[in-house]
């Protein structure tokens, strides 16, 4: 059992068991239901990537691929135009959150990172002193939310540090998350902030060193406790994956493409199970 399927299996059982009920919920399914939760508060993982620690579960298959295409659509195409998703990625599972018929997610994400000229800022930051304590990504941006309506954002802030060890340099990330489908998200969207902490240690010829994962709200949806109690069951498959990202040192961040990560001894449980989402 990998270190992020006792993770995800201590997590399942917590909120289950343990978790409180939604009240006031905002996301409704398809059907226009009112999506209700259970979740728990305040929880907290650690990765050791350096030493093959990965947030990826294999108690069931994982999208890993569309996952770091989402992450090039927000910090190298730095947009929140859902055609770019779309057309140069083939990534569909955002539309179901578009704004008015825009065809964009409103001011979010992507946006936020063109507005404030984020990636240029950290790659210079970290370039001009890589011990500084201020490598900080926000996403949360008020005037922006009213501004346009949306999803506010999920994954919202990420820091970044370097540590030396010997004659290495190792960096280190923090990914905060407000809120979190557990079921659905939680390695998605650990992969893919492990997948960003990649392309930046690339950047510069540095080495992955640890994985810090926040999430203040963990939830599983009312519609989803089937699918928790499936996974409850399921023996974790044999194997341990990691993530490889296939470039030289010092390849600038805005090269690096999706196509050059590679996952390995990656054999998951299957049959894949089925979720609908709540929107």
């Amino acid at each position: 059992m990998t270190k992020a399927d006792l993770i995800f299996k201590e997590n399942i059982k917590k909120i289950l068991d343990t978790g409180a009920w939604s009240e006031q919920a905002r996301p409704k399914y398809k059907n226009g239901q009112t999506a209700n939760s259970k979740y728990i508060t305040g929880s907290f993982a650690e990765y050791d990537l350096a030493n093959g620690e990965f947030p990826i579960t294999t108690l069931r298959p994982i999208a890993i691929k569309s996952a770091i295409k989402e992450v090039f659509w927000i910090y190298q195409d730095q947009t929140n135009d859902l055609s770019v998703l779309n057309d140069k990625y083939g990534v569909n599972y955002w539309n179901d959150w578009e704004v008015e018929n825009t065809g964009t997610i409103g001011e979010r994400y992507g946006a936020i990172v063109k507005k404030h000229d984020i990636m240029t800022k950290i790659l210079k930051q970290l370039a001009e002193n890589p011990w500084n304590r201020r490598n900080v990504i926000s996403l949360w941006d008020y005037e922006a939310f009213e501004k346009t309506a949306g999803l506010l954002p999920c994954a919202f802030q990420t820091m970044f540090d370097v540590r030396r060890v010997g004659e290495d340099i190792y960096l280190d990330a923090t990914l905060t998350q407000r809120s979190n489908d557990m079921l659905v998200a939680h390695h998605i969207n650990a992969m893919q902030y492990v997948a960003l902490q990649m392309m930046i240690a690339k950047h510069f010829g540095w080495k992955v060193g640890k994985f810090f994962y926040f999430v203040n709200n963990l939830h599983i949806y009312d519609n989803q406790f089937e699918q928790a109690k499936e996974l409850l069951s399921r023996e974790p498959s044999d194997c341990q994956p990691r993530l490889v990202l296939n470039v030289p040192d010092k390849t600038d961040f805005f090269d690096i493409k999706p196509e050059d990560f590679e996952l390995i001894d990656y054999s998951p449980v299957k049959p894949q199970l089925k979720f609908d989402l709540a929107i």
